[in-house]
Formats: structure tokens, C-alpha cells, sequence
């Protein structure tokens, strides 16, 4: 009588000697097994542990199902951003080919033609290249020497470089827009492309097996269990923006240039560079990772047919760099403009840099200012380089290039000398290569009703998503200022401490580190009373939508 009416947990004992003393239930038949099984035996050291919970936060990310929600997964753990390795397209430091090869896992192979499955439009494309000689020539004369524009001069970038970029700007899209009208009756994907103007091209990956930075060094000494693992590898975010001339887009992918069972020929092998990316020239900061191919979600064509970009920025390398490192250079920003497309349309697809794609993906990338023309050819194999699979995924991805080929000699009176036709004929097989229907799926890991935000039903859900994934894409700094230390701190409080009698009061003294705050840390909106869902009145803030990863 005591235990029914006073104790408090007299509800819970019950059901436990309930379920003790019941009846027990008919055994199943196949509760017996021939052989005893037994559960797997888990390694319990704190690197297995912690490995077990990396699996797990990747199997969630890929069980998300929309394209928006994926990408905000990518940025929960870190509310101020990543300080992300920033890859500019038009930046390239000095011998910096081992290390974008290493960062984007792309073997290269120079070629002086196309590869052999671009021999079936060869004679179609000779056809087309005697019909619009005339027409290239009249447009690169008059983009050169019949017009002048104003424009307008940046001062974070040389002059000569800007001026070089902005003459190639108009005279590619001249030469796009006469290559797709000559052949909208010839090739059936051309007429439902969609043509980009200075679209905006980013990508947000990991890669491991990177050096571990000095700081992280001197964090690591402070504590007993880390001082064996002290030069461990960490993952690096690394961030790609590029803004090509023209992109061109289709419904359908590209057909493979190399079969996607060659993935991991040990042919293709790329050495790891595991330096510090400050060594090289390219450093850091803090941002939200963004995967943007030029288009929002949801859009038709998805898939990258051809992008044409501008070289200005040799121009303003140092002359004592070279002509091999220039044309290295070239190779550098073909593969940074390519593998960073890819990887977009990628993301687009439901996979991310911790889900790897399950087929390959293909674009072509030309880079020229107007004379000069370099052709690649880019074959996607594989997105995933983190830590954990840095040594167990042994996919690597290939890029065809060729050098420098100059598309005309001179212009002299107005009239173009010397017309290459075999650099215009390899222009006009970029286009002409067809995309194909796969017969595989292409979204494997976005769900089946609702893969972008625009499916959900739920308005104030889909309101929401969609807002927060724009604000993230904007990368619009916090309404506070992001937390520093200061220099003054870090000498008298940190290196040497020297004030101990002041109160500690500093987020480092404390022990946090607010850099590791998490995306879904803050209030939500407050909701006023007034407009408080009758009658229930207790509900004050708005209901937030981050998925649980």
C-alpha cells in the first residue's frame, strides 16, 4: 500500500515487474540457429569511437532528402563558417600544380587532339567550320578594332589583365553565339541548352592527409591522451570560386571518356601533397561551405555541357615564373574551374564530399583571350578525399588538356591573317558532343517525392528552408562581429601570463572555443504575443527546420 500511493516511481517498478513476471510468450522457431551468432566485437579506442561517430553523421547526411538540406548538413558544425583553403580561379601561385592535383585528385594527361569520341562528329564539324570562317573572322576583327568600349577598372586587379579579360569576354561570346546558331539545325541537344553569362561557380570539399598546422600542435601538448597522436592528419575545407564567360548547360550528362571501371587504374595514381597550402601561396578564411553550379535547385538542365574562361591573370604573374609555369598555370585553373562544376552539379544530385557519386560526370572547359586557346576535357570520378577515405578510396579523376593553340595569326587592315581551322574545329566538337539518357539513377541518395525544397509540402517549412539556404549561399557576415583574439591577449594571456589577477572572463579562459559553435545554436525569432497561434499563448519563439546530422 506504501509503494502504490507514495512512491514516485511506483508507475515505472510496475511495468518492470509486469514484464518480469508475465507469461512468456510462444518461442519463435527461428530464434535457433544451426551456427551461434554473435555480436561484432567493437574496438573501443577512442580513435575507433570516434571514427563510429564520423560514420554516423555521414550516413545521415546521406539519408537527407532534399538538395537545400544536404548542403545546410554540410554547415551545422560551425555557426561562424569554415576556415576554408579559398581556390580562386584566377589566383594561381607560383609551381602550384602538385598541390591542385593532389586537392582535386585529377591525373592529367597533355594531348595535342581530342579524344577518339570526338571522332564521330569530326566530319559534320568540318562542314560547319567552312560555313562560319567568315563569320568568326568578321567578329574577332570587329571585336578588336572596329568598336571600343568603357569600362570599368578595378583596382584590386591589374589593368592589363582586366582590359585582356574584358576583350576576350565579348569577343567569346560573339563566337558562342555564331557556333550554336549554325548548328540548332544539326544537333538536337544545342537547341534546348541554356546558355549562362558570368554565372557563378562554386564548390566546398574536404581533403585530408593534410600537415596539422603548428596551433594545432601546441593545443594537442596541453592534453596527456593526444600527446601520441600529436601530428595526426586533419581535414582541410577547401573552397573553389570561379566565374567563367559563358556556361553552357544541358538536360543530360555527358557520355564517360574513360569507362568509370578504369577509375582506379593505378595509371591515373596522383601524388599526395601534404604540405601546408600556405606554402604554396593559397590561404585562408572563415566562410560558409557553398556548392553553387551557376543555377538554383530544381532546374532542368542540371548538367554542365561546355564553360569558356578567361586568362588574364597571366599577365600578371612575375616574368621570372616562365613560360612552364604559365602554362602550368593554365592546367591548374582548367582542372580548379572544372572539378569545382562538377562537383556543384554533383551536390545537385544528392551527393557531397562525404557521399561519393556513384557515376561519373564529364565537362569540357576552355580557356583563351581570344587568340590563345586551351582545350579540356574533364572526366569526374570520384568527390570524396576527407580523412577517412583519403587512403581507402583509390578512384582518381582524369582531365585531357591541350596547350596553348592560337585560333589566328594577326590582324592586319581590318582582315584576319592566318585562321587556325583545326583549333575552330575542336571548338565546334565541344558543342557538338552529344549528352545522353543514362540508364542507371541519378539520384540515388535525394528521396523520391521530395528532393529539392520546392516539393515540400509544409509551407512553413519550405518557407524556411529556402530562406536559411539563401542566406547561407550569401555568406552575409553575422548581424555580430566574429570573436578574436586580440594581440595584446595573446601575448600577455596566452604565451607568456602574465595577468592572472584579472578576472577570467574571455571565452579562451574560459575553455570554449567559439569557433566550434554550431549552426542551430542561436534563439530562434521571437514571436509576439499578439500574433501567438490562438489560444495557445505559451509558444514564443518560431519553429526552426536544421536537419538532425
Amino acid at each position: 500500500m506504501y509503494l502504490s500511493r507514495y512512491h514516485r516511481s511506483y508507475s515505472k517498478l510496475k511495468s518492470i515487474i509486469s514484464r518480469q513476471y508475465s507469461q512468456p510468450a510462444l518461442l519463435d522457431q527461428n530464434e535457433y540457429t544451426e551456427t551461434p551468432e554473435y555480436p561484432p566485437i567493437l574496438d573501443m579506442s577512442l580513435q575507433a569511437r570516434k571514427f563510429r561517430e564520423r560514420e554516423k553523421v555521414y550516413e545521415k547526411i546521406k539519408n537527407v532528402k532534399t538538395v537545400e538540406e544536404k548542403q545546410i548538413a554540410l554547415n551545422m558544425p560551425r555557426y561562424y563558417g569554415w576556415q576554408c583553403v579559398m581556390l580562386h580561379e584566377n589566383k594561381v601561385p607560383y609551381n602550384a600544380l602538385p598541390m591542385i592535383q593532389s586537392y582535386t585528385r585529377s591525373h592529367f594527361i597533355p594531348v595535342d587532339k581530342l579524344p577518339d569520341i570526338y571522332n564521330d562528329v569530326s566530319a559534320t564539324a568540318d562542314e560547319v567550320v567552312k560555313e562560319i570562317r567568315s563569320n568568326i573572322e568578321d567578329a574577332i576583327s570587329f571585336e578588336n578594332e572596329g568598336v571600343e568600349y568603357n569600362r570599368e577598372i578595378s583596382l584590386d586587379v591589374p589593368e592589363k589583365s582586366q582590359a585582356e579579360d574584358a576583350q576576350a569576354k565579348i569577343l567569346v561570346k560573339q563566337i558562342n553565339r555564331i557556333i550554336i546558331n549554325s548548328l540548332t539545325d544539326r544537333v538536337p541537344h544545342i537547341f534546348s541548352t541554356q546558355v549562362d553569362y558570368d554565372p557563378r561557380h562554386e564548390a566546398f570539399w574536404f581533403v585530408g592527409g593534410v600537415d596539422v598546422p603548428n596551433e594545432v600542435v601546441k593545443w594537442r601538448k596541453q592534453y596527456k591522451w593526444l600527446r601520441d597522436r600529436l601530428f595526426e592528419p586533419l581535414d582541410r575545407p577547401v573552397q573553389y570560386l570561379g566565374t567563367p564567360f559563358v556556361a553552357v548547360r544541358s538536360h543530360t550528362p555527358l557520355r564517360p571518356i574513360v569507362p568509370y571501371s578504369e577509375a582506379e587504374n593505378p595509371e591515373f595514381k596522383v601524388n599526395r601533397f601534404s604540405y601546408h597550402p600556405e606554402t604554396v601561396g593559397y590561404y585562408k578564411q572563415y566562410r560558409h561551405g557553398t556548392n553553387i553550379p551557376g543555377y538554383w535547385p530544381g532546374d532542368r538542365d542540371e548538367f554542365g555541357l561546355l564553360s569558356i574562361h578567361g586568362r588574364g591573370h597571366i599577365l600578371a604573374r612575375k616574368e621570372s615564373f616562365g613560360p612552364e609555369d604559365n602554362e602550368e598555370a593554365l592546367h591548374c585553373q582548367a582542372m580548379k574551374a572544372s572539378f569545382g562544376w562538377l562537383l556543384a552539379q554533383a551536390n545537385y544530385q544528392g551527393f557531397t564530399t562525404y557521399n561519393d557519386i556513384t557515376y561519373p560526370l564529364v565537362t569540357q572547359t576552355v580557356i583563351t583571350n581570344g587568340q590563345l586557346w586551351s582545350l579540356y576535357v574533364y572526366q569526374l570520378n570520384t568527390i570524396t578525399m576527407h580523412n577517412d577515405a583519403i587512403d581507402t578510396n583509390l578512384k582518381h579523376n582524369i582531365c585531357y588538356g591541350t596547350k596553348p593553340l592560337k585560333l589566328y595569326e594577326t590582324i592586319e587592315n581590318g582582315k584576319v591573317q592566318g585562321l587556325n581551322e583545326d583549333v575552330l574545329k575542336m571548338l565546334v566538337q565541344f558543342y557538338m558532343n552529344s549528352p545522353e539518357e543514362r540508364d542507371h539513377e541519378l539520384k540515388p541518395f535525394l528521396g523520391k517525392e521530395e528532393q529539392v525544397v520546392a516539393d515540400i509540402e509544409d509551407d512553413n517549412k519550405r518557407c524556411w528552408l529556402e530562406k536559411t539556404f539563401k542566406h547561407l549561399v550569401s555568406n552575409r557576415p553575422k548581424h555580430l562581429l566574429q570573436p578574436e583574439i586580440y594581440m595584446w591577449e595573446k601575448i600577455y594571456k596566452i604565451e607568456h601570463q602574465t595577468r592572472f589577477f584579472e578576472r577570467r572572463r574571455r571565452p579562451f579562459e574560459l575553455g570554449i572555443d567559439p569557433y566550434k559553435r554550431r549552426l542551430d545554436e542561436h534563439l530562434p525569432p521571437y514571436i509576439p504575443k499578439a500574433i501567438r497561434p490562438y489560444p495557445k499563448h505559451k509558444k514564443k519563439f518560431e519553429t526552426t527546420y536544421y536537419p538532425d546530422v
